[in-house]
């Protein structure tokens, strides 16, 4: 299977998410995906199949429980990949993060404004 094939699932990405702030229990990663998107828990075991199978995680056995983690390998492939995408978006990104950083400034200057006609 494909990268972005294992990726285009939104149930599986959002294990990626999950499993990006830590190792999870495969008990904890059913109950999020269970509340979110209404699927049973062997659909939920399903995708993680999917997952450790295509290199996307990783499981180990802690006594009874197994404990899901990221395996980062694949994602590196995929960005690896969209680097020669980046050129279409960075420009884009900076210059929003232009304007940002000069509306943060401008607030600032505003708010010694306002302080500074209050003192007065």
């Amino acid at each position: 299977m494909h990268a972005f094939d294992v990726l285009g699932d939104p149930v599986r990405r959002r294990i990626l998410e999950l499993l990006a702030e830590g190792e999870l229990t495969s008990g904890a990663i059913c109950a999020v995906v269970r509340d979110e998107f209404g699927i049973s828990q062997p659909a939920v075991s399903q995708h993680l199949k999917v997952l450790r199978e295509n290199g996307f995680a990783t499981v180990r056995r802690d006594g009874a429980r197994r404990l899901y983690a990221v395996d980062a390998g694949p994602l590196r492939d995929v960005d690896q990949w969209l680097d020669g995408f980046r050129r279409f978006w960075a420009p884009r990104l900076a210059a929003l993060e232009t304007e940002l950083a000069r509306g943060k400034r401008e607030r600032r200057l505003q708010q010694e404004e306002d302080r500074n006609r209050g003192d007065s």
